[in-house]
């Protein structure tokens, strides 16, 4: 595996190559650059497999690199300070990220990711979902990646119905396409689609707003979507959502 590390100081560069070679054991080359030219010029020549890019470089950011590159064929794992608003991207679009200092055992997570999926490569429109979210403060015709062990799904928030917990994996509905499932608690999918207002009605169910279509009272308390299916509210809950409802 060709590996790239793009980061303009120098000293965290050699580190993350010595963790590299302490923890990956396959046969692997390590090529440098410190910012968004030099970063170009290596893609170009050296073709890496795995691209380590910092956030914040001296010439322009990790994302203005991307944008200058068309259908880039590796995998990419981005390494940031504590940048929140970046991370939410990188959330929304699936690519991975290391926070700094990065931990040895989140790195050989990432590395190992990545030789599993040299083959399997969506980053253009993984890219264009990350660009949209941090480009766009509107929240209308946002997407969120979905990837589960087979494949990425590149879903329109307002397409969501509704998410249900099953375990540790989170199951997604739609009106007209199947159910996917995908290996991340549901907590995970609050935090990222809380800002879209959706809502926890219980604790195995996160639901759309924008597909309620009325609330009945009976049995505890239901929400019947706009689609026919419903979802229930948990006792705790009803005074909350049903304020929240009065209030749309």
């Amino acid at each position: 595996m060709k590996i790239l590390l793009v980061d303009n100081e120098k000293e965290i560069r050699e580190l993350l190559k010595d963790m590299i070679r302490a923890i990956y054991h396959e046969p692997c080359t390590i090529e440098e650059a410190e910012g968004v030219s030099s970063a170009l010029q290596k893609i170009h020549s050296f073709k890496p497999d795995l691209v380590f890019l910092d956030v914040e470089m001296g010439d322009g950011t990790g994302f203005d690199l991307m944008q200058q590159l068309t259908d880039p064929a590796f995998q990419l794992v981005f390494t940031t300070a504590h940048n929140q608003y970046a991370i939410q991207a990188f959330k929304y679009s699936a690519i991975d990220y290391l926070l700094k200092p990065i931990d040895i055992t989140e790195l050989e997570t990432c590395i190992r990711k990545a030789a599993g999926h040299i083959s399997k490569n969506n980053l253009s429109r993984q890219l264009e979902v990350l660009m949209q979210q941090l480009n766009s403060s509107e929240n209308s015709g946002k997407q969120i990646v979905l990837k589960d062990s087979e494949a990425s799904y590149f879903v329109k928030v307002a397409d969501i119905l509704y998410c249900e917990a099953e375990g540790s994996y989170t199951k997604f509905y739609f009106a007209l396409d199947k159910p996917i499932v995908i290996s991340k608690n549901l907590s995970t999918y609050e935090d990222l689609l809380g800002t879209h207002g959706f809502l926890r009605t219980h604790h195995s169910y996160l639901v759309n707003p924008r597909h309620i279509k009325m609330y009945d009272k009976t049995d505890g308390g239901t929400l019947i979507l706009d689609s026919g299916h419903t979802v229930p509210v948990s006792h705790r809950k009803k005074d909350h959502i049903l304020q929240l409802l009065e209030n749309r």
